[in-house]
């Protein structure tokens, strides 16, 4: 062969390797500028913090395998930190997709926006399940999509549901259930108790009677359903949620940019402290 058309073979080779290494790198460096400009597009016509918690369950990875994504600690640290950053008199609006996670995290975020003094709005586009509604109690306004669902709030033991860990108890005599399993149904009894007093609580500080929270609380959190049920907007709405169907169309424009498989961050927000006049910086929030 010609030396010259082996080098030219040679560089149209690492051309297109180079070009294979790139060409991803500046596809999602676009969808990411894509995802900032219409979050600052929705703060801008709701003038909000717009926060958003993006779990995308359905996507594969590249051998074939689903990537799995869920609410954790690094999502409630990124969380509570867009929260810091925002001035107290500036509303929130959390857009949340997600199909649950770590108790602890969702906990954390739904005490900061119960604390937070400006309306809070979680829009739910398509599901919030676990986890994803124990944050959407929070809200002063739950907004969703009319065929949008949330879950159960019912703790979990592993890949078992508390309530009926307890239930093992009507349906043995004490003698016959061993040890490791008496020990499962005291901590089940215990996580029983302590989601349904955190749902009941969240629900007071946001306006509830203690007469419907404590109604709420245990419709959600005793395992009544199972853990996967989805709960409609009818349904909400019939146990005394306030319950919205006016979501915003940006939102659904934004989901659109979030198909790309794991990898993307799921806690996503313009990155510097808000200022109003005759309002305060933050506490530990940085100058801009």
């Amino acid at each position: 062969m010609d030396p010259s058309g082996s080098l030219i073979i040679s560089q149209l080779f690492w051309l297109i390797f180079l070009l294979m290494l790139v060409l991803p790198m500046i596809k999602a460096q676009t969808l990411e500028w894509s995802r900032e400009r219409l979050i600052k597009a929705i703060e801008t016509r709701r003038n909000s913090r717009v926060i958003t918690m993006i779990h995308r369950q359905e996507t594969r990875s590249l051998l074939g395998f689903f990537m799995m994504r869920f609410i954790t600690i690094e999502d409630s640290e990124q969380v509570l930190r867009a929260i810091r950053m925002t001035p107290n008199n500036m509303p929130i609006d959390l857009i949340i997709h997600t199909p649950g996670g770590l108790a602890l995290a969702a906990t954390q975020i739904a005490n900061a926006l119960v604390d937070h003094k400006a309306p809070v709005r979680v829009i739910v586009p398509h599901y919030a399940m676990s986890g994803g509604t124990l944050i959407a109690l929070a809200a002063d306004e739950i907004i969703m999509d009319e065929h949008a669902v949330l879950g159960p709030v019912d703790p979990q033991l592993g890949q078992e549901p508390a309530a009926s860990i307890v239930n093992i108890e009507k349906l043995k005599e004490p003698k016959d259930i061993d040890d490791e399993t008496l020990i499962k149904i005291d901590l089940s009894k215990k996580a029983l108790k302590q989601m349904y007093e955190n749902v009941k609580s969240i629900l007071i500080r946001k306006g509830y009677s203690e007469e419907e929270s404590k109604r709420i609380a245990e419709e959600l959190s005793q395992g009544k359903w199972t853990h996967d049920y989805p709960l409609t907007v009818e349904y909400l709405r019939s146990i005394g949620l306030k319950i919205s169907t006016d979501v915003p169309e940006e939102v659904y424009a934004l989901m659109d940019l979030y198909p790309q498989p794991a990898g993307t961050p799921s806690v996503q927000y313009i990155p510097v402290p808000y200022q109003r006049p005759g309002n305060n910086p933050p506490t530990g929030s940085r100058k801009s």
